[in-house]
């Protein structure tokens, strides 16, 4: 049992060895291959809208609108920390556009954690860095990626989109 288990998980970790063999659905449900972005800076966001951290969306959106020729921002709502997401893929996106303005990517609602997890999470949070390795503790936890799709930093909720941590890094 234990050998296939190894087996599988190094397949997994074979197949998935770069963030650009992964593909997720936007909101609208386009497939979006993230293969698209090489050569670009990529930060991940786990999204939320009734969390104390959701005013990061406009946060989040000047960093779009300041740096969108080498950095692509994108949201993945996640419905996973007390029901945080209750909404559908298009309340999300009338709320994030209305509220805040959102121009930058969406995904459809995703789990980033438990048995559901979406595999670019999984891969995400087993990747070496920097700053720690494990599971997501909440909404809005932040991953750079670098032109070549390699994990610079993850960050934490209460790190703003912002923070010199994050734009010294563009």
């Amino acid at each position: 049992m234990k050998i296939i288990l190894l087996t599988l998980l190094l397949n997994f970790t074979m197949l998935h060895s770069s963030v650009y063999q992964f593909t997720f659905n936007s909101i609208d449900g386009e497939a979006i291959s993230l293969a698209r972005f090489k050569g670009k800076k990529i930060l991940i966001v786990n999204t939320a809208s009734k969390c104390g951290y959701t005013p990061q969306y406009e946060e989040l959106e000047k960093l779009h609108q300041l740096y969108k020729n080498k950095l692509v921002i994108i949201g993945f709502p996640a419905n996973n920390f007390l029901w945080q997401e209750p909404g559908n893929n298009q309340q999300i996106k009338e709320f994030c556009t209305r509220k805040y303005g959102v121009s930058f990517i969406l995904s459809e609602k995703i789990d980033v954690k438990g048995a559901k997890i979406h595999p670019l999470f999984k891969w995400l949070i087993e990747q070496d860095n920097p700053d720690f390795k494990d599971s997501i503790k909440w909404n809005f936890e932040k991953f750079l990626l670098d032109e070549n799709g390699k994990l610079i930093h993850r960050y934490r909720s209460k790190v703003s989109p912002l923070s010199p941590l994050i734009v010294e890094q563009l």
